[in-house]
Formats: structure tokens, sequence, C-alpha cells
């Protein structure tokens, strides 16, 4: 008789909850996507679905309907009444017994969880430290698999050293993006821009500060970036503050040395960084661009 066992319960193959067959599990064979709401209104889903289909494509799921999707996810944040909340959905190949080669036809899995998004002021208020750790990560990170080991592991390494995110370089000494969130420097504040200015974005008589020389930096997409949405609105929002954006790689030691960095996720959005490793950034506060772009990323969300 084949048998499995769950904890210390054995059970028949043939029974088993096609839950503990899925290819998910076995080889992380799916991809997913987390999108939030803010007051209510959930926040660029038109964008992450796209992206969502963009990695289906790329792994070769095939026959989703997106509009369903999109269907699915409004259905579960309704039902949850939760008006700053995560959504986070995915979808697997399908469920069978382990193989690296499955049937073609395979029903692939959907899975979705509506949960509360805690307040973050604190972080952006205060900021956060965040360590480097090496990018062991596979070559097409612009597909957003559910292959998340190697993130994990950076994950637990910033969390032993206190802090808030890893960010991670590559064999070439580069800096690609965080363990799970975009990764952005801003130069050239120090001597180019006053802490007395002021930057007022009320929805009447809006007026956007022009920099002169500060420079906001951040990688390149490429094959191991993910193509995120808040890094879209991220360098939208520095080009309406007056920005130079720069899409180039930096080196730890160019990080260490920014005026200003900050950090930015979908569940969180923008967050200043305030150290990097051992190195304080700035005077150790969030510095004047992380402010105004705080301010300018929520014009994106109302």
């Amino acid at each position: 008789m084949q048998v499995a066992m769950i904890q210390d319960r054995i059970v028949p193959v043939e029974e088993l909850e096609l839950v503990y067959l899925d290819r998910g599990i076995y080889f992380g064979d799916g991809v997913y996507e987390v999108v939030r709401s803010y007051d209510g209104k959930i926040f660029a889903l038109q964008e992450h679905l796209q992206r969502f289909a963009s990695s289906l494509a790329a792994i070769e799921i095939i026959g989703v309907d997106i509009g369903q999707i999109r269907q699915r996810v409004q259905k579960a944040f309704d039902a949850a009444g939760i008006a700053n909340a995560k959504i986070y959905f995915h979808i697997t190949r399908g469920s069978a017994p382990r193989d690296h080669i499955c049937d073609a036809n395979l029903e692939p899995n959907f899975f979705l969880t509506v949960t509360e998004l805690l307040d973050n002021t604190e972080e952006k208020t205060n900021g956060i430290a965040v360590s480097t750790y090496p990018d062991w990560r596979w070559k097409r990170c612009d597909i957003k698999s559910l292959n998340l080991l190697a993130n994990v592991l950076a994950c637990l390494d910033a969390a032993r050293k206190g802090c808030a995110e890893a960010i991670l370089v590559d064999e070439a000494c580069l800096i690609t993006e965080g363990s799970h969130s975009a990764f952005f420097a801003i130069f050239g504040c120090r001597t180019n821009c006053s802490h007395s200015d002021t930057f007022n974005h009320q929805r009447a008589g809006f007026h956007r500060h022009q920099s002169i020389g500060a420079a906001l930096q951040t990688a390149p997409l490429t094959a191991n970036i993910l193509p995120s949405i808040t890094r879209k609105f991220a360098i939208k929002a520095a080009q309406n503050v007056g920005l130079e954006v720069l899409e180039k790689s930096l080196t730890p030691q160019q990080a260490g040395s920014a005026d200003e960095l900050f950090i930015a996720v979908t569940t969180k959005d923008i967050v200043p960084v305030v150290r990097f490793d051992d190195k304080i950034i700035g005077d150790g506060k969030p510095g004047k661009y992380c402010k105004m772009l705080i301010q300018e990323f929520r014009r994106f969300t109302i």
C-alpha cells in the first residue's frame, strides 16, 4: 500500500487531499501577486494583474482567465470589509503525484487571502535599518515566482542583525534590489537642497519643487530585477518632485555615501532607510526628499 505521513498520521496516498500534492509545494511551480488597498480602494490592480499575466505566460501556465482573477480579488476584498488590506494570491500549475513532468492539461490551483495591513507610520517617521546580503536568487527574478528561499534566508539574516530589510548584492558587487522591495538612493541633496525649502502638494495650487542636481538612482530593469509596480510609481513621484531619475546599478559603497535611501514595496509604499549596514545615512533621520516622495506617492492612492 502506498502511504503518506502528515505529522504523525499515516494516510493512504489515494486519500490525500489535493493540497498535499500541489506542485507549488514540491517545486515552487507557480507565481503570485500582492496588492493592497488604501481607505477601501484597491491600488494599481490593473498593473498587478498585467504583471501576473506576464509571470503566468513566462512559466507556461496557460488558460487562466485574468478577468476571472480580477473578479475573485474584488469579491474577496468586498467580503473582508478591510479598508487597508493586503491581498495575496497565487496560481500553481496544479496538483498531481510528485514528478517533474506533469499532464499538460492539469488544472491550475488558485489561492487568495485578504488580511489587515499594520500601520507603518513609525517606520516612515523614523526610518529603518537595512543590511546587505549576497544575491543567491535564480536568474529570472523578473518572474514573480513562488521560489523565494533565497529571499527568506536574506530576510532571516537581516532580522538577526536588527534590520527591517536585506539589500541584495550580486557577484559583480552591485546592488540589485531588496529581498522583498525595490531599492533607491538619492544624491546631491547636501549641497543643493536647503532644509528650509518647503513642498506644498495640496491639490489646490500644487507647486513642485525644482531641485538643482539632485538625482534618484536605482538599478535598471533586467532579468534579475522584479518589475515592481511600486518602483514604477516611486519613479513617477520622483519626477513629479523634480528629481532627475538615473536607472543605473550602484555599489554598497555608493549606497552608504548617499544623501538619502529608501525602499519601495507594495504593502508599505515608500519607507526611508536611515542605516545601511554600519553607515548612518544623512543625519540618521528620514531626509527631505523621502518625506516629499511619501507625500507625493500618497496622491496616487487617493
